[in-house]
């Protein structure tokens, strides 16, 4: 009997480690994922400057689809409709209204009063995946949490005391907040509307029920726009959008949000401002101030320790 015990050992500390090979890559993912999302900021605020934003939003979708359904052929996935298809309803309606809704707040409110609701989405997103999963959160991580959310909130307002406590919340915000409660419950949902489908059909079909979803707003508006004399910044963020800040970015989600908690992946768009303020330095827009990046440390140290704690 000890000589089998042996055998079954090695294989259960092979097993734990290569459990913590895949935590590790689906933080770097996580990461990654925030960093590509940063970078559509700094490309689709240029590009709306130029077209309407919901039309953008369409075109970056129907690339998107375009792009993914053709891939999809040339790797022989199967498109064919799948099981239980209002799975890719509710998950296309929730980020259709999440995007619909960001653009929208824009209109009656600045990005900095935006970014502070959008700090609310991780623990949000912990309280959807304990009703939908009942998936548990640890004191450690919430604490955590807070910790970087804290850090995010002094980015996003500069390191201005004065600006944090004028903060008022008003339509704008209100109307973010609900496109901020639909993407909470996104990351939740993708483990558990997953039913063991090849990756690329699944970012397929939601990719196609979040277009049928944006193209709703986004149909007279795109009947107006010019697209002949559309300048080639606005192709290069429609590519942008589509490509890395969609088709790549859902991949990314996914493969993280199968190996960690829901409040674990959001929380990573904490960085999302300061990779948004080191963008804006490198391509000549400014750099932030020394207390701004002091924040981002702030926000950096709480997420390796969220990084640490077991799920």
């Amino acid at each position: 009997m000890p000589a089998l015990t042996q055998p079954h050992a090695a294989r259960g500390r092979h097993n734990i480690h290569a459990m913590g090979r895949e935590k590790l890559k689906a933080h770097l993912a996580v990461l990654l994922f925030s960093l590509l999302v940063s970078g559509s900021f700094s490309f689709g605020g240029i590009a709306t400057q130029l077209i309407d934003p919901i039309a953008l939003q369409a075109l970056r979708y129907a690339l998107t689809v375009a792009l993914i359904g053709l891939l999809c052929l040339k790797l022989g996935v199967s498109l064919a409709l799948p099981r239980e298809p209002w799975r890719f309803g509710v998950l296309g309606l929730l980020m259709a209204v999440y995007m619909t809704t960001m653009f929208i707040a824009l209109q009656f409110t600045k990005p900095v009063a935006t970014g502070a609701i959008f700090t609310l989405m991780p623990l949000l997103s912990a309280v959807f995946a304990w009703f939908l999963m009942r998936q548990h959160t640890r004191p450690g991580v919430l604490v955590s949490l807070l910790i970087a959310a804290t850090g995010a909130v002094w980015v996003i307002f500069r390191g201005d005391v004065s600006a944090l406590l004028a903060f008022d919340i008003g339509r704008g915000e209100m109307i973010y907040f609900v496109g901020v409660l639909c993407h909470a419950a996104y990351v939740p949902l993708l483990r558990l509307f997953n039913r063991k489908e090849a990756p690329l059909a699944f970012v397929f079909w939601a990719a196609v029920a979040t277009f049928g979803f944006i193209l709703v707003p986004a149909a007279p508006r795109l009947v107006a726009v010019n697209f002949l004399t559309l300048p080639p910044i606005v192709w290069i963020a429609v590519l942008y959008l589509s490509v890395i800040a969609t088709a790549v970015t859902f991949f990314l989600l996914q493969y993280a949000s199968m190996r960690l908690p829901a409040p674990k992946v959001l929380a990573y768009g904490y960085l999302t401002p300061t990779f948004i303020i080191v963008i804006e330095g490198l391509i000549g827009h400014g750099w932030a101030s020394a207390s701004v990046f002091l924040g981002a440390l702030v926000t950096a140290c709480g997420l390796l320790v969220m990084a640490l704690l077991p799920d």
